[in-house]
């Protein structure tokens, strides 16, 4: 385990620096080695089951992007910023997405996938069950992709915002992600703060401590 990578007081500073970036420098861009962190913190993203239900697309085109800006609310960050990840769910969820997951387990720990039957077994129960819905479940799952991605770009000196201001079926049908078996649902611009941007140099509104952490 490694351990003392980044030093406490760090890590502090750098979620007391982040917030939801308004405005993006359009002409900065994130070097290809901090991208690749931050695609990295995506593909290691924890999820329940391990399952990973989800595709992060990284829409590159710019006139693409600007397609979307009307699909957004207007809101420029989706074409200003340096990268925009739109951040998809498999739907639905299979038993052939589950059979695909533990196929691919099987792989990598170099272990027949009978052995996984026990796990199946567990999966498909939960999946069936009848009050679950696999796109609420899914995107709980998608979330904690989008903190960890937050997060570490805070560490890395990266703007983000996170974005559910947008209208999915728009967004899904310019993309074209219906045909892939996906659906959007959430943004994440990432880039470089405007020095326009008022929100910036404004304090954090957070509850104290003692409200919302508890010791029990």
């Amino acid at each position: 385990m490694m351990a003392g990578v980044v030093a406490d007081a760090d890590v502090v500073a750098a979620l007391k620096w982040r917030y939801a970036c308004k405005q993006f420098d359009a002409t900065k861009k994130i070097p290809a080695e901090t991208w690749a962190a931050l695609e990295a913190s995506l593909v290691l993203t924890p999820s329940s089951f391990g399952l990973q239900p989800w595709k992060f697309f990284v829409v590159e085109t710019p006139a693409l992007r600007e397609q979307l800006v009307p699909h957004a609310w207007g809101q420029r960050q989706v074409a200003d910023a340096s990268h925009l990840v739109v951040m998809a769910i498999k739907s639905p969820m299979t038993e052939a997405d589950i059979d695909h997951y533990l196929d691919h387990m099987a792989t990598v720990r170099a272990t027949p996938v009978a052995a996984f039957a026990g796990l199946r077994k567990m999966i498909v129960g939960f999946k069936n069950n009848p009050g679950f819905s696999s796109d609420d479940w899914a995107a709980k799952q998608v979330y904690i992709a989008l903190g960890q991605f937050m997060g570490l770009a805070a560490l890395l000196g990266v703007d983000t915002c996170p974005m559910e201001g947008f209208v999915p079926p728009k967004f899904d049908e310019v993309l074209g992600l219906p045909a892939l078996g996906y659906k959007s649902c959430v943004l994440v611009a990432a880039g470089y703060r405007s020095v326009e941007d008022k929100y910036a140099a404004q304090p954090k509104v957070r509850f104290p401590a003692s409200e919302v952490v508890g010791h029990l």
